[in-house]
Formats: C-alpha cells, structure tokens, sequence
C-alpha cells in the first residue's frame, strides 16, 4: 500500500490547483489542527483571506484566486455566479471589487468582498468547473446576468456567448422554464425570442455595427451568419439579403489578415457570384468612419 504524500506536499498540491488559497475543511481533511494553522497564520506564512480561507502562496493573489477564495468562503456547493463568472468565461468584463457566488446555504453573507445570491433553484447539473473554479454553467449564468444588468449588455453577453460557441439555446430555455419569478426573467426571454425569430447573433463588434447601421437607415432586415448551401461545400455570409441575391461582408481589423485568409475570401466571393449572388464587402474603416457612404452603397444595391 503507498503511504500518503507529506503533509507540505499534499497543501502543495491543493494550493496549486485552487490558485494559491485552502479552506480550513480541505486542512482539517488533511489531518490538521486550528491551532497548527492559526500559528502558521500568526508566523506570516499564510494570510487568512476569510474566516474559513487561506493563502498558502506568498505571491499576490491573482483575479482567479479571489474568485476561488469567495466561492470556498461560502461552503460546499457554491459556485462564481452573475457578473464575475461572466468576465471568467470571456462574456463580458468587470472590474468590480466584490465577487458574485451562488450558495445553497447563507454561509458567506457579509463577508467583505463578496455578494451571496440565493442558491434555491440551483442543482448540481447547473455548476461546473473553469479553471478548477467551481462555476455555474453559460445558460445560468446568462440568466443570472439578467438580475444585474440592463438589457443591452445582456444581449452582448449573448452575443459574445454565441461568438465563443458556448450559447446553446435549448439549455438556455430549459433555465427559463424553471425561473419562475425570477427578476431578469422577462429580460432574457425578451433577447432570445427576438433572435429566435431572426437570427442576428453576430460574431464580432463590427458585424453588430454594421447591423445597426442598416437598422437606423431602415433598409431591409437581412438575415445574420446565414449558412449558403453551394456545392460542393457552403458558406457562411455574414449578411443576406435573400430576396436580392445580396451578400454583405464586413472585413475587421482583426481577421482576414492573412494572405491565406486574403485568397480563401476572393475564392468565395467568385464562387458565390457564379451562383448568382452579388458580394459587397465593407472594411472596418468604412463601417466605423464613412457610415452615410457605406450605406448609400447599401440602399443603391438593394435598390438595383
């Protein structure tokens, strides 16, 4: 039978994977007493983060061991929820000096620097890990968002959610049927019944501009990242006007750069011209810059 690791190794290890901070349960697994770890804490070398959180490592503590000192604070079952998850996941920033964690219990209310949500309606099958950090999942969170943050910004998050690849709509739905009374609620079913209904999650903030754009100038909806069967293979446009026969491309500052990239879009374009749709491509300058004249190139073309 092999003997257990070293008492300093196995906090070692645990302090590794849990970005530098422990809770006194996961100390008092390993067999250690309160007043072992109050002497290291009185020694300085460890910091009492909360009443129930240590930092092992003697570096600064980095965003990501904030989070997970917040979520240990709040006891088993706690996740990083609303705001701070959605930063951690890349849908939206925040640069708040409170965490938000979902709790299925009141441990953690009032303790500085964290913001307890009620964890009543959350299951197991709602949390998952990022980065070793115990989270809700992208449909929770999207739907926890919905309580803190006005409508535009939860619409980006959605947006962001689906340039990701992490926006799934079916588990998004499965959240609302049990949200109930939730604040929010109302807020998120809003957003998806209007992209439900035309498809117009875009995949970069230039696409989004472009997009209102056309809106303000009352040109024809078009239908968004829209899938072109031709065959062989299709193609995605990033804009269609089907009726027309019109595709739109907005070209960022940030793709299409390669000379690869330069050569894929020109054998696009003439493949799509040869099945008689018409390609009119717009740069990041003349989206952002020569709105009137983007669109007067717009209106002449659905015009002709």
């Amino acid at each position: 039978m092999t003997p257990d690791p070293p008492l300093e190794q196995r906090i070692a290890a645990l302090s590794a994977r849990q970005h530098g901070v422990v809770a006194l349960r996961q100390l008092r697994a390993f067999g250690m007493t309160p007043d072992a770890v109050r002497k290291r804490v009185c020694a300085k070398r460890w910091r009492r983060l909360h009443p129930q959180v240590i930092a092992v490592s003697h570096g600064p503590l980095t965003r990501r061991g904030r989070y997970m000192a917040a979520v240990l604070a709040c006891g088993p079952g706690a996740a990083l929820s609303h705001r701070e998850c959605a930063e951690l996941r890349g849908l939206r920033q925040s640069n708040r000096s409170r965490v938000d964690v979902t709790s299925p219990t009141r441990r953690g209310r009032g303790l500085v620097g964290i913001e307890v949500h009620s964890g009543r309606t959350l299951r197991p099958s709602d949390i998952e890990e990022v980065d070793g950090i115990p989270c809700t999942t992208v449909a929770r969170t999207l739907l926890d968002l919905a309580e803190v943050v006005d409508s535009r910004q939860l619409e980006r998050a959605c947006e962001q959610a689906d340039r990701l690849q992490c926006f799934d709509l079916t588990a998004l739905q499965q959240q609302l049927a049990r949200a109930s009374g939730r604040r929010g609620a109302a807020k998120l079913r809003s957003i998806l019944a209007e992209q439900t209904r035309t498809p117009t999650m875009t995949r970069s903030k230039l696409e989004e501009r472009f997009l209102e754009l056309c809106r303000a100038a009352g040109l024809p909806r078009p239908r968004v990242n829209e899938w072109i069967a031709i065959a062989p293979i299709g193609y995605e446009a990033d804009f269609l006007w089907r009726e027309q026969r019109l595709i739109a491309e907005v070209d960022g500052r940030d793709v299409h750069t390669t000379r690869r990239a330069f050569e894929h879009d020109r054998r696009r374009d003439q493949r799509l011209m040869l099945a008689g749709y018409r390609v009119v491509r717009f740069t990041w300058r003349q989206v952002i810059h020569e709105p009137a004249a983007t669109i007067a190139t717009m209106r002449g073309l659905l015009a002709g």
